[in-house]
């Protein structure tokens, strides 16, 4: 896949869903790109830590609008991601894949005790990322001004926003009850 398009689907997804982000947590051991990303939002203040839980745990509580996470998540780092997000805060995160329901069954349940919205969406080549809001939904509540002003991108656009949580029957069915839109 080109980096470029799990880069900007990664931030922009997120950023442009949230009404008003001022802070930004990325969580990866490779940033360069995401923070690339994050440099066309200069209004919004962004902290990176690297992929380990440990990290996670030295920030302070309810500091962040938007969380960006390459961490490996189980129900103490998904805890940890709520207890760092504002009350309306958006988490973006990678998971496993879609046909791994079990796996992905038992994320979604968890964040579903601190979110309101869960939502698997398109990363550009098949993949999925998954967006867990307290408050935003990501297609009825994009900041359609946010992603007409931005500049330099190869991918992203205010039309492949909400394309990207378009899913198939099977992924419907699959996790009924679990996706919460």
């Amino acid at each position: 896949m080109k980096d470029f398009i799990y880069n900007e689907m990664m931030v922009h997804v997120a950023v442009c869903s949230n009404k008003n982000p001022e802070n930004v947590l990325i969580i990866s051991s490779n940033a360069s790109g995401l923070e690339n990303e994050m440099k066309k939002h200069p209004e919004m203040a962004c902290t990176v830590i690297a992929a380990d839980i440990n990290a996670l745990r030295d920030l302070n509580d309810a500091e962040y609008d938007v969380v960006i996470s390459e961490l490996d998540s189980d129900a103490a780092v998904l805890a940890h991601y709520n207890r760092v997000l504002k009350e309306d805060g958006l988490l973006v995160s990678k998971h496993p894949n879609l046909d791994n329901i079990a796996d992905n069954k038992s994320i979604m349940q968890v964040l579903g005790k601190y979110t309101k919205v869960i939502m698997p969406f398109n990363i550009g080549n098949g993949e999925t990322a998954l967006l867990a809001s307290k408050e935003y939904h990501p297609t009825a509540d994009i900041i359609l001004h946010r992603t007409d002003m931005l500049d330099g991108l190869e991918y992203y656009n205010c039309d492949v926003h909400p394309a990207a949580f378009a899913m198939g029957n099977n992924v419907r069915k699959a996790y009924l009850g679990v996706i919460k839109n």
